[in-house]
């Protein structure tokens, strides 16, 4: 069970940081076909700036979740308690952890679940009724990013409890 939640994450993650390879490079060509439709044709398209936005949200919730993975969020408790398997890691990493789950848990449960509870007031129900005025879409496929971001930390928390142990960056990146 312990290999199947490590490899899981281990695949989510390779997946996601192609996706936001993906949105990213969508954000850059969309915001370059702004520009020179603004400045060479004086007429830049209605889509342009709503497409680069959403595609800024996908990036920096699955940049969230990559960062997670990697362990290059800002976490300080990595520098101020003692490396395993002295007692006060395992502390560190219950309150890590804790912590991750104060934040995360809450987020998903109303993002399926409204405040009086019921399906139909979560966040992405509530978002599937509206659509982007420029695109026609509804908004539940930007609203979507946040439970797959939070879901997706999730398992990679429960990967870390499992063992997965972050790759060892080169001494050659560091510099």
């Amino acid at each position: 069970m312990r290999q199947l939640i490590i490899t899981t994450s281990n695949r989510l993650h390779f997946l996601m940081r192609r996706v936001a390879v993906f949105a990213v490079c969508l954000m850059f060509v969309t915001v370059v076909v702004q520009i020179i439709a603004r400045y060479v044709f004086a007429s830049p398209p209605v889509w342009t700036e709503d497409v680069a936005r959403y595609a800024m949200v996908w990036t920096g919730l699955l940049g969230a979740t990559l960062s997670f993975k990697t362990r290059s969020d800002a976490v300080l408790m990595h520098s101020v308690f003692p490396q395993p398997p002295h007692f006060l890691a395992t502390f560190a990493k219950a309150v890590e952890s804790a912590a991750v789950l104060i934040f995360i848990l809450p987020v998903v449960y109303f993002c399926f679940i409204g405040l009086r509870g019921g399906f139909a007031k979560g966040y992405l129900a509530r978002q599937s009724g509206l659509t982007a005025d420029t695109l026609g879409i509804p908004m539940v496929w930007i609203s979507i990013s946040v439970p797959i971001a939070m879901i997706i930390i999730l398992l990679h928390l429960a990967a870390r409890w499992a063992g997965d142990e972050p790759a060892e960056v080169p001494a050659s990146q560091l510099d």
